[in-house]
């Protein structure tokens, strides 16, 4: 009986034990639960003010490098987004590459740095445009010449290129080039290399191919063609007309150069270029004496620019100086051999009149230049010496003007308008002949529609006037031009050196 009480008091207390650790651990397993719970909402708590503060750190790292990339009181290098691309696109990094854009879609006021166009850092770009120039030509002009305005191709004397009234077609300003843009630890490696159809030289008056561009610069050095630090490409107006206003320093040439200024307030260019020039024997030209005359270059042109950019536009100022020389490779006792040095000076600006309005001004001097103008003849003409002198003739650089003025308007977004005009006026040697070239003059106006930013559609008068040295005989020319003009790029990764 004893074990048997005993067994049942051992039994009731393990009895009461278990009860009690169940009463004990049912609220003890329901409160860690409810920790457990409070523990997860505290770290998904902590997780969503760690993604908030990641959010805000990637904020403040996008602004600073926007600020790197478009410092206080720099002009910004992309004018918004283009219709037609994503906006996305336009906000990438991107670096000048030299090249001309002509008829381009209605500007919104930033000025480029030398005339140069922009393309993204890191890249490839295939791009070109095929473009149709048709019109009637009133006038006469050299056949070569047929479809465009070269005021140094008009007739020299009545019905040099008769007859008057001819209807002309052209594609000869199609273009293909390739561009690349690559960072490297010496600085931006950017190449060009451009053609087009219009050929020129021994292939005046083909559609043939002609080099434009074969040029590459690695950080402030470059090599190769491309335009001369003597011009201004972004004086070129907003025309159909190939060719361009006479009075304007145009030449791409073969040059090593050095850019130690590049920046979006201004620019410094110093050129070593090769050196060329055309001469003029006048009224000599038939003498036996001067057949044997040869061009002697043995220097090149040094060339250079500078630039500064405002909220108004710019202001470019450039120089160059060239030797010119020719030597008698006959047996003559009278050496007709020489030297002259030629020298320029060519001021140009775009001004920013309002929104809508941009003026293109040139001003450009020098004697023995005409290389170096847009369309001028000779560099150096023949003048007679005294009757006493050792040496009856000598040759002499000929002074040359040139002006350019025109007004580039945006009507809307799909019209814009130019006009203005330019001269050249070559103070000629007293031995040239009567005939020889003198003055030049060029006036353009047209009306341009824009249908979508990769095609260009207008038309356009176009005024020539040659006036020649002294016998009295000037021509002019008048035209009506209509043109269509559709372009494309295509963008590739480049590898990174």
């Amino acid at each position: 009986m004893r074990l048997n009480l005993i067994w049942r008091q051992i039994s009731s207390a393990v009895l009461s034990l278990f009860v009690f650790t169940a009463v004990w651990i049912q609220p003890t397993r329901a409160q860690s639960q409810d920790s457990r719970q409070q523990d997860i909402q505290q770290l998904k708590d902590k997780l969503e003010r760690l993604d908030q503060m990641m959010k805000e750190v990637r904020e403040e790292l996008t602004a600073l490098e926007g600020a790197e990339q478009h410092p206080p009181g720099a002009r910004p290098v992309a004018q918004g987004p283009i219709e037609g691309k994503e906006a996305s696109a336009q906000s990438e990094p991107v670096i000048a590459v030299p090249s001309e854009a002509v008829i381009a879609a209605p500007q919104t006021g930033v000025v480029p740095l030398e005339g140069e166009i922009t393309e993204r850092k890191d890249s490839v770009s295939v791009y070109g445009f095929t473009m149709l120039d048709s019109g009637y030509d009133f006038g006469q002009v050299n056949p070569n010449w047929y479809d465009v305005v070269r005021p140094t191709q008009l007739p020299a004397f009545h019905n040099e290129y008769a007859p008057s009234g001819n209807v002309y077609a052209s594609v000869r300003q199609s273009r293909f080039g390739v561009k690349t843009s690559t960072p490297t630890r010496f600085g931006d490696l950017n190449t060009i290399f451009e053609f087009e159809l219009f050929g020129t030289g021994v292939d005046a008056g083909q559609t043939t191919f002609r080099l434009r561009h074969a040029y590459g610069e690695l950080g402030q050095f470059g090599a190769g063609q491309t335009w001369s630090p003597f011009m201004d490409i972004d004086v070129f107006p907003n025309t159909l007309e190939y060719w361009g206003p006479n009075g304007m320093a145009f030449f791409r040439n073969i040059q090593a150069r050095w850019m130690p200024i590049r920046s979006e307030r201004g620019s410094v260019t110093i050129a070593l270029e090769r050196p060329g020039a055309s001469g003029d024997q006048g009224i000599y030209a038939d003498r036996i004496e001067l057949s044997n005359i040869q061009p002697r270059f043995n220097f090149p042109d040094l060339s250079g620019n500078g630039r500064i950019v405002r909220d108004w536009g710019y202001l470019q100022a450039a120089a160059i100086v060239r030797k010119i020389g020719w030597v008698d490779t006959s047996s003559n006792k009278t050496n007709l051999g020489g030297s002259v040095v030629g020298w320029g000076i060519n001021l140009t600006s775009n001004l920013k009149l309002s929104k809508a309005n941009v003026a293109k001004l040139a001003f450009a001097y020098g004697h023995g230049i005409e290389n170096y103008m847009n369309d001028a003849p000779v560099d150096v003409g023949v003048a007679t010496n005294p009757p006493n002198s050792p040496v009856p003739l000598k040759g002499v650089a000929l002074p040359v003007l040139g002006v350019v003025s025109f007004l580039d308007h945006t009507w809307s977004e799909r019209f814009t308008s130019s006009v203005g005009y330019s001269l050249v006026n070559i103070q000629n040697s007293d031995a040239q002949q009567p005939s020889d070239f003198h003055q030049g003059d060029y006036a353009i106006a047209n009306l341009l529609y824009h249908p979508i930013p990769r095609v260009t559609m207008g038309s356009e008068f176009q005024f020539g006037r040659r006036a020649n040295f002294s016998d009295g005989f000037s021509s002019n020319d008048y035209r009506v031009q209509f043109s269509f003009k559709f372009d494309w790029e295509k963008s590739f990764k480049s590898p990174t050196f």
